[in-house]
């Protein structure tokens, strides 16, 4: 079995909420709901305005104030994504009339929350700008043109609370489907003033076609296969989006990701709130620790039949909350990780070993196949508890002891651990 050497965990764990930000915020299960968040260490979550029906500050301060008191109430920190406005993107004063909202909205939050507070969040600009669906479609031109009009309104009130640090305002938010993708970052760092970035917000999903569609395979066992192999491409994105950064210290995070994202919410959940989901979702994360990013944040918390979340409205958890819950809880920033053989693709199995500086020794191991199957870690002997998820917990971890070895019924994660 070979080794790769091991490298520190850099990875800091997000959610989205956006779409079913009210039960986030001021619904009557949001204690429970924070809670959930707790458990998941999540350390940045991403918050929409001016889209996803979120509240707009400027005429709904107390449902906006509620939002953001949320997010802080987790221990996290917001990521404020002023997603974008509906006027002509080429008119020079629609553009300067966004900038004042957005620069409005961090005046606002310094007076609320303090200048100390508010200087680490995190604010993006617009969201997926290169998609005609969800973004408008700009050219990167426009987008330029509005990103550093915000991103200079943003830096009027907040320039003077950073001291050295640079402003966590970032973007471009590009949506990972569409061709030339990683033009929009290149361009994004090359051609915008690098005191204006402090993070780069790339977005990834591994499909959006349901069986049989747009040529799509017609058995879902194919198109299933075709979406976990896809998970090491997570790894892949980070690695190229780092040589571009190129050690600059600009922030590299994957601001949106899950499984499928259909058009049809009971056809995404199928893929995405599911054992099948849970697996893609530790391997995905395993990908990007792999490959160096330094957040995720998944698309998303809590949803009611949205068809993405880790969580319903009542804060009741899907298997992909289970599965994440065991990557944040043994994959944690800090830890020393590398990644023994084999090459899942031959054996099924996907393999991280975990050390803590505290003595913590663990193995999250995600099983990519729908069968039965029952693995030897002998470097795990002396971890004598095992956590999984599979086909027989069902919608739960269950706790067992372990000797080095595990089985999975199916579509699994499984973390063996001396702690």
């Amino acid at each position: 079995m070979t080794v790769e050497p091991e490298t520190r965990i850099k990875l800091q764990y997000g959610l989205n909420e956006a779409d079913c930000w009210r039960y986030f915020a001021i619904g009557d299960e949001r204690q429970r709901i924070w809670e959930r968040h707790r458990q998941l260490g999540v350390r940045i979550v991403r918050i929409f305005l001016f889209d996803k029906y979120a509240p707009d500050p400027n005429h709904e301060w107390k449902l906006f104030e509620a939002y953001i008191q949320a997010v802080l109430n987790v221990g996290a920190v917001p990521m404020i994504t002023f997603a974008k406005f509906r006027r002509p993107p080429d008119d020079p004063r629609a553009v300067r009339w966004f900038a004042n909202q957005c620069s409005d909205v961090v005046w606002s939050c310094i007076e609320h929350w303090g200048g100390e507070v508010v200087r680490d969040w995190y604010w993006c600009v617009w969201n997926e700008p290169n998609s005609t669906w969800i973004g408008g479609g700009l050219s990167f031109e426009q987008y330029r043109r509005i990103y550093e009009e915000v991103a200079h309104g943003i830096l009027r009130w907040l320039k003077s609370y950073l001291g050295t640090r640079q402003p966590r305002i970032g973007g471009p938010a590009v949506e990972g489907f569409q061709p030339f993708w990683l033009d929009w970052v290149y361009r994004f760092i090359s051609e915008i003033d690098p005191s204006l970035i402090g993070f780069v917000n790339w977005h990834r999903y591994a499909d959006w076609r349901d069986t049989g569609e747009a040529g799509a395979p017609a058995d879902e066992r194919t198109l299933r296969s075709m979406i976990l192999w896809q998970t090491e491409d997570y790894g892949a994105r980070a690695q190229s989006v780092a040589r571009l950064l190129n050690g600059s210290g600009v922030l590299n995070i994957c601001g949106e990701w899950n499984a499928h994202s259909h058009y049809v919410p009971a056809v995404r959940a199928r893929f995405n709130q599911s054992l099948f989901g849970a697996a893609h979702g530790a391997s995905a994360l395993l990908h990007l620790i792999r490959g160096g990013a330094d957040a995720e944040m998944l698309w998303t918390g809590t949803d009611e039949a949205c068809g993405y979340g880790v969580m319903d409205k009542s804060g009741t958890p899907t298997p992909l909350f289970h599965a994440k819950h065991l990557c944040s809880r043994y994959l944690r920033c800090g830890d020393r990780i590398a990644f023994p053989g084999p090459d899942p693709d031959e054996s099924g199995l996907q393999i991280a070993r975990v050390r803590g500086d505290d003595g913590r020794k663990s193995f999250v191991t995600v099983h990519l196949r729908d069968e039965p199957a029952e693995y030897v870690l002998a470097d795990a002997r002396d971890c004598g508890r095992l956590l999984k998820i599979d086909g027989a917990t069902g919608n739960q971890v269950r706790e067992e002891t372990a000797d080095g070895s595990v089985s999975f019924a199916g579509y699994g994660v499984a973390v063996l651990t001396n702690e």
